[in-house]
């Protein structure tokens, strides 16, 4: 049977501080050495399903993911799918991985990393927007990267936010947690802005991720202008993101740059102005990541 990395065997694989190691590194020679075609969508009656391939000289990998918006109303996740990796020469398939557990721990690893080169050190407070499985990663991959003394989350209704700061051990968010946030991570599947920018704080480093499409954003216009703003790579972000494309268009910001300017150290960290991080996830991330749990596999003695 092929091998198969269920959520707990992958995080036991790649914590996240070694998967925030694995995308830093792969980062620090510039523009991952990947070849990722476009990503493709098709519809499905329940949402639709994305498929993301790509190759470097050893792996083949593809993540095949179904978006399915009625499902958590139904107590199923939803994001769906499996990860599946191949030799590059033969195309043997090697092994199979639950696909929304890599993309809760790559998406959350990135933003990590985000953080830790666009945040001042000494950050101690973190705000969260949304309740549901990324919001979970991204609270526990900030806390890889940063110690932090205040977390608050706010949610689609107040008993979600209730509930998430339960399990978490959090607080929810009042009204001046926006103001007062060194960090505000947006992890929702909003398609409008979550907050008016000119409530935030201008030395906030600001986390959004939650959406892909040209028609959706979380971020409004006032956050992003006159921001250091950062994307995974900008022709992606201009075509995936709507917050990007439609700032871009207004004028509000005219110079995006990618991560790997940052984490090479190519450009720096302008720590005079706010900082965003916009991502909408890329197939080289969940290549990178797979491969390094399959090394991490193969050195089990288990293995098999």
């Amino acid at each position: 049977m092929l091998p198969y990395l269920d959520t707990d065997l992958l995080h036991r694989l790649l914590p996240f501080p070694q998967a925030i190691s694995v995308l830093r590194n792969t980062l620090q020679d510039g523009q991952p050495a990947v070849t990722a075609p476009l990503r493709t969508a098709a519809e499905a009656p329940g949402g639709h399903v994305l498929i993301m391939p790509a190759a470097d000289r050893s792996l083949f990998g593809v993540k095949i993911a179904g978006v399915a918006p009625d499902n958590p109303a139904k107590g199923l996740p939803r994001i769906t799918g499996t990860y599946l990796l191949f030799d590059a020469d033969t195309l043997q398939p090697v092994i199979a991985i639950d696909g929304p557990a890599l993309t809760l721990l790559r998406t959350a690893a990135l933003s990590a990393l985000a953080v830790d080169l666009l945040a001042p050190r000494d950050m101690t407070r973190l705000l969260i927007f949304g309740t549901g499985p990324q919001a979970a990663a991204h609270l526990h991959a900030l806390r890889a990267v940063r110690h932090l003394q205040s977390v608050a989350v706010s949610g689609r209704t107040l008993q979600q936010a209730r509930a998430f700061a339960a399990d978490h051990g959090i607080n929810v968010a009042g009204p001046d947690d926006l103001l007062h946030a060194d960090v505000v991570a947006c992890c929702t599947s909003s398609t409008t802005p979550l907050f008016d920018g000119r409530h935030l704080s201008q030395h906030a480093t600001v986390i959004a991720m939650g959406s892909h499409t040209p028609d959706a954003r979380e971020l409004d216009s006032h956050t992003l202008r006159d921001a250091q703003v950062v994307v995974e790579d900008v022709h992606t972000a201009t075509r995936e993101a709507a917050d990007i494309a439609d700032a871009l268009t207004s004028g509000d910001i005219t110079n995006p740059l990618p991560l790997h300017e940052i984490v090479t150290g190519r450009t720096p960290v302008q720590t005079d102005r706010r900082r965003v991080f916009r991502s909408v996830g890329m197939a080289w991330e969940d290549l990178v990541i797979a491969k390094a749990a399959l090394t991490q596999w193969r050195s089990m003695p288990t293995c098999t």
